[in-house]
């Protein structure tokens, strides 16, 4: 099995769902840190969730965040573990109000 620690990023999230990362097959993916910066000029709120087998688990539902601030909504102690074929999405109630960014560790 190999290890291999990357991170996923999304640029001016929107109203509709990006896509951060979905697990590659034969692949684990944890979570190890998950960050939602407000980029806009006013506060936000953001969700963080994941797809299985077509339905959605919420990490973090309508999270408010005020202007310039950051909203980390998986780090420390906690981490989420995905599996072949989950997708981690991230979405805001704002047109290109936010970035987001999460560190993973693959295991294939």
């Amino acid at each position: 099995m190999a290890n291999t620690f990357t991170s996923y990023a999304a640029k001016n999230v929107t109203t509709a769902a990006s896509t951060l990362v979905t697990v590659a097959a034969a692949t684990q993916t944890t979570i190890i840190g998950a960050t939602i910066c407000n980029t806009s000029a006013s506060a936000i709120t953001a969700s963080l969730y994941f797809t299985r087998s077509a339905v959605d688990y919420y990490i973090v539902n309508n999270a408010t965040i005020p202007v310039g601030r950051t909203f980390v909504a998986i780090g420390g102690d906690q981490k989420v573990v995905l599996i072949t074929g989950d997708a981690l999405k991230v979405i805001s109630n704002t047109v290109t109000s936010a970035d987001a960014i999460v560190s993973v560790l693959n295991i294939t």
